[in-house]
């Protein structure tokens, strides 16, 4: 079960009982911006400071190295992350 560890020093389980990492994020009720919640639009684009994730569909928003986007991706590994 990888851990998400956020700039503020909130830490997540994530235990795949959501879908995503935007999901998981909302449940905890951490405040993160976006519109479409399937890659298209960007607005959720975080950045990734360690640790590595997949994306469940690609994404077709432009993602800079260093950055994803929670709202179509999971972890593979414990992440460190930043939400604008």
């Amino acid at each position: 079960m990888p851990s998400v560890k956020l700039s503020n020093g909130v830490v997540i389980n994530f235990d795949g009982s959501a879908q995503t990492l935007l999901e998981a994020l909302e449940r905890k009720k951490l405040e993160v911006n976006f519109h479409c919640r399937e890659g298209y639009c960007g607005a959720c684009r975080c950045k990734l400071v360690s640790g590595e994730v997949n994306y469940i569909n690609e994404p077709l928003a432009f993602v800079r190295k260093g950055e994803f986007l929670p709202c179509c991706s999971v972890p593979v590994t414990d992440i460190e992350i930043e939400i604008p």
